[in-house]
């Protein structure tokens, strides 16, 4: 089994999450709000994917959603060449959707995550100067075509503040309020968010 990089009361919460849901996806509300979208993959690791969901302003991009992805540890197979193309930087909801999949996702935690006073890739990504709390959506998302329910990823996003906040996540989506994270899991989610 991979190692996870979620801490431990995170993935306990996929075991009560609240009924799936099919939703906008993130880069349609992106486009919708802000006129534009693109994606940028900043980092491919085992298993692991970091990623800048943007708008144009001009010459310029701002970050309006940094997105950590956990590939469930089956995501090569039955899904090739989506898979593939995930990976060489397109959208998951975008790619899956094309392929005649319905995109679910199953909210797992929602609330706020601190961008640090210190200068991080997140904050320059973002266009961001000084400490800020940036709303954070944890789900695990799960592919549905016919009877066919699969899971394809665990999801971190931390969003820019101007585009969504805890209750605009909280009208969003379905959750029902579980255990709180630990404060030693929400630094962890930090460090793996900032680095720091």
């Amino acid at each position: 089994m991979r190692q996870t990089h979620f801490p431990p009361s995170v993935l306990a919460a996929v075991l009560s999450a609240c009924a799936t849901e099919s939703v906008v996806l993130n880069s349609e509300r992106i486009e919708q709000r802000f006129g534009s979208y693109g994606i940028d993959v900043l980092a491919s690791e085992a298993g692991l994917r970091r990623s800048s969901l943007f708008s144009y302003e001009g010459d310029h991009t701002t970050c309006r959603t940094y997105a950590v992805v956990q590939f469930a540890e089956d995501a090569d197979t039955g899904w090739n060449d989506a898979h593939s193309r995930v990976l060489a930087g397109d959208s998951i909801g975008e790619t899956f959707k094309e392929g005649g999949w319905d995109i679910r996702k199953n909210t797992l935690y929602i609330g706020t995550i601190r961008l640090p006073e210190s200068r991080t890739e997140v904050g320059d990504l973002m266009r961001l100067s000084g400490a800020h709390d940036l709303a954070l959506h944890i789900y695990q998302l799960v592919l549905v075509r016919g009877a066919k329910e699969l899971e394809y990823a665990m999801i971190l996003e931390a969003h820019h503040p101007e585009y969504l906040t805890v209750n605009d996540l909280l009208g969003i989506f379905t959750h029902e309020a579980a255990e709180p994270i630990s404060r030693s899991d929400l630094d962890r989610l930090s460090t793996l968010v900032f680095g720091t």
